[in-house]
């Protein structure tokens, strides 16, 4: 009989080689998911408030499900669509367009449908990177991009985003060695976790950091129509000559409720779009046609994501109000439905925190509320104003035991 221990040495390098299943790592969400299980193990009866949550609580519109079940009924829909239909492309340019002002995009060759971002993101590096090019990376982030980049020999090289900045990356901190390898700069704004945005003055130094440096800018605006408080949706695309450096991905799953519908777009710059579409023809077949369909009419819906925004908005106003009691120093974002806090530093008569997951697992173990850590440059939780809640009465009666559990702690920070 043939030993099948050979297979433990076959494992790429990549996801840990010899070592892969090997190790007791628990990574930061498999350690929430435990302490959940435990709290509400430990407190029988009592409801685990989730603030953690990082997609939307509602489901799409009706008339967006709607146009999902007609157009699946067509026989001509059931092909596959591989780099999408033109449909899709042509509502994603007026979205542009009547969202964010972006006047010319060429449907055909400056937009790619993709099967959500998180999969356009993971596979944009394979058309870039080479074994020793870098990624350059603000950090907090969504860590697709990178890890791909890692995955085919390249390096990530990490620009932390500070409070004292405004969660904006300093470019200029960047070493030139560093610069002379890189090829990618991954920006993300509104941005996960931190809330922050993004202003034209920012986006405008961008382009010219990109020009001078010979760098393609990824834009991830997944929460770019997330926007409030007479804040105007703003697209890098906008920005003259953005379109020369780079491009932008669009995703329907925050802005629609559209997440588990695996659907959005990419738009810009017409070489960077082909090299990605080509790379796409051999990962996948395209996003089943009337997803897109669907797609395509919530895209002129813009209204939509307006109700969406003003809720997230009413939801943010009274969170802050409630940290802010509690000893908090936190500022209401004008952006996406993240709200990020820096942690105290210890509980009166109580445990210290040396961490941002030390203080995460105390919420979740003594107040039953979830949230996420993040300590990557500074020691922060992210709360999200996703909960689940049936109606404004029910959201005020979740955010008054929300007040009710943490008051209760005196925070030293």
């Amino acid at each position: 009989m043939v030993s099948m221990d050979y297979i433990q040495q076959l494992f790429a390098d990549r996801i840990g080689g010899v070592q892969f299943g090997m190790k007791d790592e628990i990574y930061k969400f498999e350690k929430i998911k435990r302490a959940k299980r435990e709290a509400l193990k430990r407190n029988p009866g009592k409801t685990l408030i989730d603030l953690g949550v990082g997609e939307p609580d509602e489901m799409a519109h009706d008339a967006v499900v709607g146009k999902l079940a007609e157009e699946a009924k067509k026989r001509e829909n059931r092909f596959y669509a591989d780099n999408g239909i033109e449909e899709f492309k042509q509502a994603a340019a007026i979205y542009m367009r009547e969202v964010f002002g972006v006047e010319d995009l060429d449907p055909e060759t400056e937009i790619n449908h993709v099967i959500g971002s998180k999969s356009a993101l993971a596979m944009i590096p394979t058309a870039f990177i080479n074994p020793g090019d870098i990624t350059i990376m603000p950090t907090p982030n969504y860590p697709i991009l990178g890890t791909h980049t890692k995955y085919l020999g390249g390096e990530v090289v990490h620009l932390p985003l500070l409070e004292e900045n405004s969660f904006l990356p300093e470019l200029d901190s960047l070493p030139e060695y560093v610069l002379k390898k890189s090829k990618l700069l991954y920006l993300n704004y509104p941005n996960n976790p931190t809330g922050a945005i993004a202003n034209r003055e920012f986006f405008e130094e961008v382009i010219r950091f990109a020009n001078k440096h010979e760098l393609i800018v990824i834009h991830d605006a997944a929460y770019a129509a997330l926007v409030f408080d007479r804040e105007k949706p703003l697209s890098f695309l906008s920005v003259p000559g953005a379109k020369e450096v780079g491009i932008e991905l669009h995703s329907l799953s925050k802005s629609f409720n559209m997440t588990g519908w695996r659907i959005g777009f990419i738009a810009g710059n017409s070489k960077l779009i082909s090299a990605i579409a080509t790379v796409k023809d051999s990962y996948d077949s395209g996003q089943f046609i009337p997803i897109q369909k669907a797609a395509s009419y919530a895209l002129s819906q813009p209204n939509i994501t307006k109700r969406t925004a003003d809720k997230y908005s009413r939801r943010h106003g009274l969170l802050v109000a409630i940290l802010r009691e509690c000893g908090f120093a936190v500022k209401k974002p004008k952006g996406s439905f993240f709200l990020y806090a820096k942690i105290p530093t210890a509980v009166e008569n109580g445990p210290a925190f040396h961490s941002a997951e030390e203080f995460s697992q105390y919420l979740i173990s003594e107040h039953l509320i979830s949230t996420v850590p993040w300590d990557d440059a500074g020691s922060y939780i992210r709360f999200s104003v996703t909960f689940q809640a049936d109606g404004s009465e029910e959201e005020l009666q979740i955010l008054d035991d929300i007040r009710a559990r943490l008051c209760t702690s005196k925070f030293i920070f």
